[in-house]
């Protein structure tokens, strides 16, 4: 129960950071393709302080160095293809069809709650589990 709580939580300020990061950046950048470059912005946000928030307080792993940690990274990465694009398409969708920032970042709150439900069960077999390195 502890972990899921925890997971919430860090799941609920990724939200928050990667909508924060996009915002700042549409409010810097208004040009061509400004969306797109607003959610990928706030992916790659919500992407490393998720990564350092499961890394540390989830799974209590101490990677065995910047080697490791790379490849643990990377992985994360890898494993979280699918449910960003799961979140990308819950978030332009809603920005197509109802056309308001705020419908654009419910899409985006539903693809990521979902996204990091199947994410979890990804990190747990194929991320965080114990390589003995």
């Amino acid at each position: 129960m502890k972990i899921l709580f925890r997971y919430s939580l860090f799941a609920a300020i990724a939200i928050v950071l990667n909508l924060v990061g996009q915002e700042l950046v549409l409010m810097i950048y208004s040009g061509p393709l400004a969306l797109y470059l607003a959610i990928l912005a706030g992916t790659g946000v919500g992407l490393v302080s998720k990564y350092f928030l499961d890394k540390l307080f989830i799974f209590n792993l101490q990677t065995k160095g910047w080697s490791d940690d790379l490849n643990r990274f990377v992985a994360y990465s890898v494993t979280g293809v699918f449910t960003t694009l799961l979140f990308w398409g819950f978030e332009l969708s809603f920005e197509l069809i109802f056309a308001t920032k705020q419908a654009r970042y419910l899409g985006a709150v539903i693809g990521l709650t979902i996204g990091y439900l199947l994410k979890y069960q990804l990190d747990k077999r194929y991320v965080f589990m114990d390589r003995g390195v």
